[in-house]
């Protein structure tokens, strides 16, 4: 874990505040926990029950296009093996 993970965390922290989802007091107390963690389990818990942020991966679309490429290599062979 880094520097610049802990600084993309107090920014997280700061796009929820600015959202209302956090106080000032809340984001003082989270900015405090976030630069002082140890792990990434640390880091985890500091933001664990803030909505996800939008823009990031979303884990149900990456699921879907796997499926999906998965899909196409499938029938792919059964096409080829038809032949």
């Amino acid at each position: 874990m880094s520097d610049a993970d802990r600084q993309r965390v107090v920014a997280a922290l700061q796009r929820h505040t600015a959202a209302g989802r956090l106080t000032l007091d809340e984001f003082g107390e989270r900015v405090d926990r976030a630069l002082g963690a140890v792990t990434r389990a640390d880091l985890v818990a500091v933001t664990r029950d803030l909505p996800a942020e939008p823009g990031g991966p979303r884990r149900d679309l990456v699921v879907a296009f796997a499926l999906a490429a998965l899909t196409l290599v499938v029938l792919g062979l059964i096409l080829a093996l038809g032949r």
